[in-house]
């Protein structure tokens, strides 16, 4: 078990690695355009849809890196004075009742969008640029999936330390 939630972290942790650049890929067509935008009078037509599918992609492969650190919001009004077993329970419980049906339903409904998005050659109709986008689709789903393997590694690391009282 220590080994599966060991190749998850690796894998959540290369995917934050990866995103970081596409960081940087959005920080530069943003400037790029605001540069031929306003210094040279001249917009780009593909910046808008280039520039949301970059914010896209860097949230949707980013919330597994994000789950693995701990860093989506939670409310921790009762939750910082629980014990870890307390705080284990509590994880494992809302993991089943909530986390995975609903990344199931947003992975069935991503993937049948992305399915769609392929077989009928959708594009993005927010300029005169008509990019295609089953690609960016196809990254939502890769999104959900790394999230959900990062929820079953986090979902293990609950389960041991409910039943062994101890950290994974």
């Amino acid at each position: 078990m220590r080994n599966i939630v060991r190749v998850i972290d690796n894998i959540s942790e290369y995917t934050g690695m990866v995103v970081r650049w596409a960081c940087l890929a959005l920080v530069l067509v943003l400037c790029l355009e605001v540069s031929a935008r306003y210094v040279f009078n001249a917009p780009t037509m593909w910046s808008f849809e280039t520039a949301s599918m970059l914010g896209g992609t860097i949230a949707v492969l980013g919330w597994s890196y994000t789950h693995k650190h701990g860093g989506h919001v939670r409310v921790d009004v009762f939750y910082t004075h629980l014990s870890p077993r307390g705080k284990a329970i509590l994880d494992v419980t809302l993991s089943l009742l909530f986390f995975f049906p609903l990344l199931f339903s947003l992975t069935y409904i991503a993937w049948d969008r992305m399915w769609f998005s392929w077989s009928m050659g959708e594009v993005m109709a927010r300029s005169n640029w008509y990019p295609i986008t089953g690609p960016i689709r196809t990254v939502v789903v890769l999104g959900l999936f790394l999230f959900a393997l990062q929820g079953v590694a986090q979902f293990l690391r609950d389960l041991y330390r409910l039943t062994r009282n101890q950290q994974l």
